[in-house]
């Protein structure tokens, strides 16, 4: 049995979660293409499998904010990978077994984002209770396995897909499920501790008269839609927008973004004390604006791809630098303040790729018109930060 004092397994386990994680938001987009030719879904449809995905997991952001300690920590991760599991092996058998293929599509959409809503609440309040120093270093960390988890799961199915081809994506699927049944068990034996006694936690009514939890409420919304409009459609971006292959649209497209903001975060984790938050959180806000700009105008495959990936560094340090921020400045939040912070990424994350779709649709299925509707989120990005930056100045004064 698992030493209990052994947390350096209880940040392990929570690093996988994170692939596991990537794999919910990241393996069905990859299919997409293939769900509108063999179930002949629409667009607009397509866009809704996203959307249903992260309605699950905002609603589960909700229930884990409010259960969570009283169930604990250690019941609900598990339940969370078992979720993923089921989910994502659904993919294969539920849409066979009603009339509508894409009924069972949504219902698999469902299971698996439940799971990931309960995912993204608990573990980095998990990695945070733990007694381990340097724990912004570590979250960092963390939030970088979601990254690299992308890479994984684009680059192993890509090379599946060529080896074994696109018609058997199923067996992939059910293979796939296999991790998160893994990690359940690992989390079943490392320690788990909760993050703020329950005396000290802030309760929802202290944290809604806040003004800064709700600008950090904002960051998490732009971050969530920033990241996943382009993480979720640049595949098939890639693939009919541009007219390029299957494997290069999932490598050049989705890899490549999860790269650079794998790297980004990998290197602020490690090098982040020496540059300030809000001055890098802003550039990286307004690049991403850019980014948004030139995928929407550009008529060149090669520089619309290349700036997918640079996009993927411009979102990086949104998501965790929020975290990071919202522990240091309400660090009695408690599961409270991450599982809102977590809905609101969640919101972000479906109304991001949901209206860039949305958008496109009505303009053809120009996915291009819904990457420069997009750059509105890095503008909010943008307003919000110059807002903090001003209530920063006002309590000095």
């Amino acid at each position: 049995m698992m030493r209990k004092n052994n947390y350096s397994q209880t940040v392990r386990a929570a690093s996988v979660g994170y692939i596991v994680q990537a794999m919910i938001n990241t393996f069905a987009p990859l299919l997409f293409v293939t769900f509108q030719n063999i179930y002949y879904i629409s667009l607009a449809q397509v866009s809704m499998l996203i959307l249903v995905n992260f309605a699950a997991q905002i609603a589960l952001d909700f229930f884990a904010s409010c259960f969570a300690d009283r169930i604990g920590y250690r019941k609900c991760i598990i339940a969370a990978h078992i979720l993923s599991a089921a989910g994502t092996a659904g993919l294969a058998f539920l849409p066979e077994l009603f009339a509508s293929p894409f009924t069972g599509l949504v219902l698999a959409v469902v299971i698996y984002g439940a799971g990931g809503g309960l995912t993204e609440v608990l573990l980095t309040p998990i990695v945070q209770a733990c007694p381990i120093k340097e724990k912004d270093k570590a979250v960092s960390m963390l939030h970088s396995f979601y990254c690299w988890g992308s890479v994984l799961i684009i680059g192993l199915s890509t090379v599946f897909f060529k080896a074994a081809g696109i018609d058997n994506w199923k067996l992939l699927a059910v293979l796939w499920a296999v991790l998160p049944i893994a990690n359940a068990v690992y989390f079943a034996f490392v320690p788990v501790y909760e993050l703020v006694p329950e005396q000290e936690k802030m309760h929802f009514g202290d944290l809604a008269r806040s003004k800064v939890f709700w600008l950090l409420m904002l960051f998490m919304f732009c971050a969530g839609s920033c990241e996943m409009a382009i993480a979720q459609w640049a595949s098939s971006f890639a693939e009919e927008g541009l007219h390029v292959s299957k494997e290069i649209g999932d490598l050049a497209g989705p890899c490549m973004f999860a790269v650079l903001k794998g790297l980004e975060r990998l290197w602020y984790g490690r090098k982040g004390e020496k540059i300030p938050l809000w001055g890098f959180m802003m550039f990286c806000s307004v690049l991403c604006a850019v980014c948004y700009l030139v995928i929407g105008l550009s008529s060149s495959a090669v520089i619309a791809l290349i700036v997918c990936a640079v996009a993927g560094f411009s979102t990086g340090v949104m998501w965790p630098g929020t975290f990071a921020a919202a522990g240091e400045v309400l660090p009695k939040g408690g599961t409270a303040l991450f599982g809102m912070l977590a809905l609101a990424g969640d919101l972000g994350c479906g109304a991001g790729p949901a209206i860039t779709g949305a958008v496109s649709f009505a303009m053809n299925d120009n996915l291009q018109s819904g990457f420069l509707f997009g750059t509105i989120f890095a503008v909010l990005m943008i307003t919000g930060l110059l807002m903090l930056k001003g209530m920063q100045k006002r309590s000095c004064q």
